[in-house]
């Protein structure tokens, strides 16, 4: 068990389930209809074409860029291609996703073993394997959409910051912003984490030279003060460089991907949509229901509340009120999601949040539940859990557009920091996870349906 065990589990499906989405859709769908004809003109050196429907910047194509490289001289060798631009196919370039997936599931294995140095390393799998199903990452992983490469640099950012490798995370960074432009929250988050991990580091030694000092002076010895001085100023001074470096490195993209920001730009203009917090807590909850809807998850919460009453109170009265003028004031029905029946968001506004006039206030309490008991199973200091929880509305509040895929990263960040799943609840979430994907794949590939208004075949899709 261990890294490869994970790459191999994983490319156990990706590929094979790849050939097969590629053999029933072997054309561009949906937003592939943008990102390939733009990745194919990279190919061919057309540089300065841009389509103005895109709205993400052009990272995604360069690491394409990179993938179709890799292969074409075998490619070339074997006879398969004669020209670099043949060689960037809808299969080819959606195979980027595939090989960055099975990248991905290695670096959580990576971070899960940081974060959890006791963690035995057949866990440590199974964790990896079942992120690796979540349904909103997985189902992409099919597609050429920019939601792998960006969750994969994320992550590969947050890894280089635990290993304390700071001009590196900075620099991941940096690129994760190249693939979309929302990713700068990330590498902010990641930034305050690592000046988090500076402070409690640098507080560690001090207590340590202080002990030092008091163990000297007790046995009459005395500890060169020269030294101390000398080696927690070097122990400073080098993450505090890197943290300036990374504080440019943010600068100078966010003026990148903000100039590049182009086309479709009124359908994800910045509206304040509060409401998205409330759907994240309770999809993100339902996601690890083992964890968050057990009944001694509830019995817990319940407790914690009722040993610190009046103030537990009040936090629910507060939270709350927070959640009703969410829903009521700052709930935004998009035009894409009312009229695109191809997504399953469609479905879920219609059947469910707006069955009844009702409905959205009755679901508020159970929103506010999520949340305190994603509060409750974050394993990490008070401040990092803020900055976690300012993070995710940063990135979802400006977005008028409800879309699942956008909770991947901040979900990725819950899961892995969560208190410790038992083997028996990870393997329940997985399980629910390949239903999940069995489903969502088999209606996207066998259950097409048309449109009386455009020609083509429609399929449904996250």
């Amino acid at each position: 068990m261990g890294r490869i065990a994970v790459a191999l589990i994983v490319s156990s499906w990706v590929i094979p389930i790849s050939i097969l989405v590629n053999r029933i859709v072997p054309e561009p769908y949906m937003d592939e209809i943008f990102h390939i004809p733009q990745a194919q003109q990279y190919c061919k050196g057309n540089f300065a074409s841009w389509d103005p429907m895109i709205t993400t910047p052009p990272g995604l194509y360069y690491l394409s860029l990179a993938h179709v490289a890799s292969l074409f001289p075998g490619m070339f060798f074997i006879r398969g291609v004669s020209l670099f631009s043949e060689l960037c196919s809808t299969p080819i370039l959606r195979s980027v996703n595939g090989v960055l997936a099975i990248l991905c599931s290695v670096i959580v294995y990576e971070i899960i073993t940081l974060l959890r140095p006791n963690i035995d390393e057949r866990k440590a799998t199974i964790f990896a394997v079942v992120l690796a199903l979540y349904p909103l990452h997985w189902f992409f992983t099919f597609l050429y959409y920019t939601d792998v490469a960006s969750l994969t640099t994320v992550l590969a950012m947050y890894l280089a910051c635990l290993k304390k490798k700071y001009h590196l995370s900075a620099l991941l960074g940096a690129y994760a912003v190249f693939i979309r432009q929302t990713n700068i929250v990330w590498m902010l988050f990641v930034a305050c984490t690592g000046v988090m991990d500076i402070t409690l580091t640098h507080q560690r030694e001090s207590v340590k030279v202080d002990n030092l000092n008091t163990t000297g002076n007790k046995t009459g010895h005395s500890v060169p003060n020269n030294h101390i001085i000398v080696g927690s100023n070097m122990r400073r001074r080098k993450p505090n460089s890197a943290v300036d470096n990374s504080k440019s490195s943010m600068t100078s993209t966010l003026t990148y991907s903000t100039s590049h920001s182009s086309g479709a730009k009124e359908a994800h203009a910045v509206s304040p949509h509060f409401a998205q917090l409330m759907y994240f807590s309770l999809v993100s909850s339902l996601a690890l229901a083992p964890l968050h809807f057990s009944l001694d998850q509830a019995v817990h919460l319940f407790w914690s509340f009722w040993k610190k009453r009046p103030l537990g109170f009040c936090q629910w009265i507060v939270a709350l009120t927070a959640g009703f003028l969410s829903v009521h004031s700052y709930s935004i029905a998009h035009a894409y999601l009312l009229a695109d029946n191809r997504h399953y968001t469609f479905y879920l506004w219609r059947k469910v949040i707006q069955s009844h006039q009702s409905t959205k206030y009755l679901l508020v309490p159970l929103y506010v539940y999520s949340w305190f008991s994603i509060f409750r199973v974050l394993a990490r200091p008070k401040i990092w859990v803020l900055a976690y929880f300012l993070a995710t509305a940063a990135v979802l509040v400006p977005a008028p557009l409800i879309e699942f895929r956008y909770y991947t990263i901040p979900f990725y960040f819950l899961m892995l920091h969560s208190h410790t799943v038992d083997i028996q609840s990870l393997v329940l979430i997985g399980l629910g996870y390949v239903v999940t994907n069995v489903f969502t794949m088999f209606m996207f590939l066998f259950r097409p349906f048309n449109w009386s208004h455009e020609p083509g075949k429609q399929r449904f899709i996250w």
